[in-house]
């Protein structure tokens, strides 16, 4: 597991934006986080790092939201889903299977539809109102290539700039 801290709602923007230059078509993260610790910045950062040029909302009430960039983003968010079979109703496996890159909000409603390879990562308040402590963790070998990956730009970053937009 990698921890990061970002200090600013910026710095998380740029933080998803730096997971975005590592990730490939068919990756899958898993985003957790309490309301309001940023989940949406960060998916934020990450399709501008996929060059996604509309604008990116909560999916809270449509669950799915869809982005076409260098490859499609799947944005789902399943805090409202209640049963698995509501999962089957919008199509998430052949989403998390058709290539693109799947972020699901709120992962841990449903653990066993989850691909056994994924990326979790977790945003949870710091010591200042603004600060987040990002954990990173890997399920599976492709997904620890892209951690340590992401580390090497992180550290890259935040020594030089402290961002990477």
């Amino acid at each position: 597991m990698w921890i990061f801290k970002t200090g600013s709602p910026e710095a998380t923007f740029a933080f998803g934006c730096s997971l975005a230059s590592v990730l490939l078509d068919g990756d899958i993260v898993c985003l957790q986080g309490d309301l309001g610790m940023g989940k949406t910045v960060f998916v934020q950062g990450i399709a501008r790092g996929l060059d996604v040029k509309e604008a990116v909302t909560s999916p809270t009430f449509t669950i799915l939201n869809i982005y076409e960039g260098k490859t499609k983003l799947y944005h789902f968010d399943l805090y409202r889903l209640e049963t698995p079979e509501e999962l089957e109703d919008i199509g998430f496996d052949e989403y998390t299977s058709a290539g693109g890159v799947a972020v699901i909000e709120w992962p841990d409603k449903f653990p066993d539809r989850l691909p056994a390879e994924c990326l979790w990562v977790k945003l949870e308040a710091g010591e200042q109102i603004a600060d987040r402590f990002i954990s990173v963790r890997a399920q599976g070998e492709r997904y620890e290539k892209l951690g340590e990956e992401l580390k090497h730009i992180a550290d890259s970053c935040y020594r030089y700039s402290h961002t990477c937009v």
